[in-house]
């Protein structure tokens, strides 16, 4: 299956050099803007290619306000922040995440609690999580959950789209109604991703995007804030922008901040990949789509986008046989100059998180030793 891979990649991409997991495409108007941002020295965070993405944004997920941030992690930190974790709160999340995901907890003094993932979504299971908590919560007099033992606060539950495939997000958010906990979507991977013709993101009060180069578009570095209501996206605003109260020349800042703006730089380029966003989600479709039908009658299963959602296949994936299979799988692609990969290593093997609470990870143990990841750039193919 490997020689069938590397051929079928190299013939896609038209290559036998190195081919990436996943690359950035410029082809449309990334030199144009970003050169304006240059001719009008307006390269920081104050120019008009921030205020015209983050309405691309609004637009394109549906969200009442997006607020534009230098990268991913700034995103979630503040969609954290904003939805009101605090020092020594507890913050249910997957194991099965990149590491962005638990920096942003630990920098805000928070603790990451692992529960398990679904085979469906590889996201957060919402029957793990109900699990967890019945297990080791209880609702307070004041109607937070907190810890049986600890007495911790359970300030927020944090499901990641893993790969772009939307989590189960009506039952997720039962079971966080239930024990009155925020929900706050790490959506870095997912845009283009819908959950029941709903664009991910758009659920929680506060969600994060990343645009890294290699998501399916990028700013380079950058990130952006969904905010449900519009009065609370302008508060993540001025707290993004070092609270500075607005005045013709004085200092002054009502309230701690971050200095998390997206330059206009960045911006300008992320502008132009809007606008060519709907051509990389199709081709991205059809590129999973021939994935499928290389795989259908082997032993490697591809991973497909769940029933009730519409995914971006921002990387594409295989479960293989074994860990034995997976590793000499990974040793022969990128030995011919395709690259492929593990999943992440769980967070709870991380030294920073090895004592981290967590409830049964089977199934998220099950795919780390089984997953890789194989190219995912989009191609254009008359698409």
């Amino acid at each position: 299956m490997q020689k069938k891979l590397v051929n079928f990649v190299q013939e896609l991409y038209q290559t036998k050099e190195f081919i990436p997991l996943h690359a950035p495409t410029f082809g449309g108007n990334e030199k144009k803007y970003v050169n304006n941002t240059l001719d009008s020295t307006f390269v920081s965070s104050v120019g008009k290619y921030v205020d015209q993405f983050e309405q691309q944004i609004e637009a394109y997920t549906g969200t009442a306000k997006a607020i534009a941030t230098v990268n991913g992690t700034a995103a979630l930190h503040t969609a954290l922040y904003m939805a009101g974790v605090k020092s020594d709160d507890l913050v249910i999340t997957q194991a099965l995440t990149f590491v962005a995901t638990c920096n942003a907890l630990y920098h805000m003094g928070a603790e990451p609690v692992f529960v398990d993932v679904s085979k469906v979504s590889l996201g957060l299971c919402p029957k793990a999580l109900e699990c967890y908590l019945e297990d080791n919560a209880f609702i307070n007099n004041d109607g937070s959950s907190q810890h049986k033992v600890t007495k911790q606060v359970f300030r927020a539950v944090v499901p990641m789209h893993t790969f772009g495939h939307p989590v189960e997000l009506d039952e997720l958010m039962v079971v966080c109604t239930k024990w009155n906990i925020a929900l706050v979507e790490d959506a870095a991977e997912s845009l283009g991703s819908f959950y029941k013709g709903q664009h991910t993101g758009t659920f929680g009060s506060f969600s994060a995007i990343s645009f890294n180069g290699n998501k399916v578009i990028t700013t380079g570095g950058g990130g952006i804030v969904l905010c449900k209501n519009y009065d609370d996206g302008m508060h993540t605003k001025h707290v993004t922008t070092t609270a500075k109260v607005p005045h013709p020349y004085e200092f002054f800042h009502d309230e701690p901040g971050f200095n998390y703006r997206l330059p206009n730089l960045n911006a300008a380029l992320g502008c132009a990949q809007m606008e060519v966003l709907p051509t990389f989600l199709k081709q991205k479709r059809a590129l999973a789509l021939q994935y499928k039908n290389l795989f259908r009658d082997s032993d490697f299963k591809f991973i497909e986008e769940p029933e009730y959602a519409q995914s971006n296949y921002w990387l594409n994936a295989i479960i293989c046989p074994d860990v034995v299979s997976r590793e000499s799988f990974i040793k022969e692609t990128n030995a011919n100059d395709v690259m492929t990969r593990p999943i992440w290593k769980l967070m709870h093997r991380l030294p920073m998180f090895e004592n981290a609470k967590c409830g049964d990870l089977s199934v998220s143990e099950w795919i780390e030793s089984c997953l890789v990841n194989i190219p995912s750039s989009p191609v254009n193919n008359g698409q």
